[in-house]
């Protein structure tokens, strides 16, 4: 379905631009929706009093950024894109990449807003998803188990720990900023479970955490939090080496 619109004429001295931002800001405030179909080509020329040379190259830059899928054929045109929570988070996880975030900025953060969330979801959190939670926690230890456990599950299994928590907050920006860490650097984490008896430790703290929000007691949890990271920075430090035991009990 084409959508009707009204558009402004074109500034002269930057029509492209000009045009693209129009179309952009139709998009974003919603007076377009994912799915339809801009004017055609003649309909946008005759809005913008521009020509099509003009519309064609703020379209490509609108296909560029995302915004705008071109279909071919009978029912061929420019139509609006449904963005994706994947491809939001695929996006920052690829930009949080190349700007080579140190493994202490990443884990700063990152204890920073599980510690926020393990507050959310003591106040927030439905029943069913504390029984989510704890039955995620029981499939890390069930992956994690053995001599040989295949590492590349464990990581799947974590990363799902790591998104339900984000879930149980009830606030969507959460869950799409954790999926974007995740993709981008979840092998933090593996540093926790390549050694068996840190390995352990790691899988019994996912799950007295767990336990701890079910009991709605977040100083409980916060405290298993701080463990986690305080492990993670301590094995990043060392090279791998296990020195779990050696931080102090007072830490947690």
């Amino acid at each position: 379905m084409e959508a009707v619109l009204l558009f402004s004429p074109a500034r002269p001295g930057r029509a492209s631009e000009d045009v693209a931002l129009q179309i952009e800001a139709a998009i974003t405030d919603g007076s377009i929706a994912p799915g339809q179909s801009l004017p055609s080509e003649r309909e946008l020329q005759a809005q913008f009093r521009t020509s099509r040379g003009v519309v064609r190259e703020a379209l490509r830059a609108l296909k560029q950024k995302g915004l705008l899928e071109i279909r071919k054929g009978a029912r061929g045109g420019a139509y609006v894109k449904a963005v994706g929570v994947d491809n939001v988070s695929e996006s920052l996880a690829l930009f949080l990449k190349q700007r080579q975030v140190s493994p202490a900025r990443l884990i700063e953060f990152r204890e920073t807003v599980d510690r926020a969330l393990i507050v959310m979801a003591v106040a927030r959190a439905t029943e069913a998803d504390m029984r989510e939670l704890a039955g995620l926690a029981d499939a890390l230890a069930a992956a994690a188990a053995g001599d040989a456990p295949d590492l590349d599950l464990v990581a799947e299994r974590d990363r799902e720990c790591n998104l339900a928590l984000a879930r149980m907050a009830d606030n969507p920006v959460f869950e799409w900023i954790m999926r974007a860490v995740q993709l981008g650097f979840s092998s933090l984490d593996m540093a926790l479970y390549e050694d068996p008896g840190c390995r352990e430790r790691t899988v019994a703290n996912w799950r007295d955490t767990a336990r701890a929000i079910a009991a709605r007691e977040p100083l409980a949890a916060l405290s298993h939090v701080s463990l986690h990271y305080a492990w993670l920075r301590r094995r990043l430090e060392r090279g791998g080496e296990d020195d779990a035991d050696r931080i102090p009990k007072e830490q947690t």
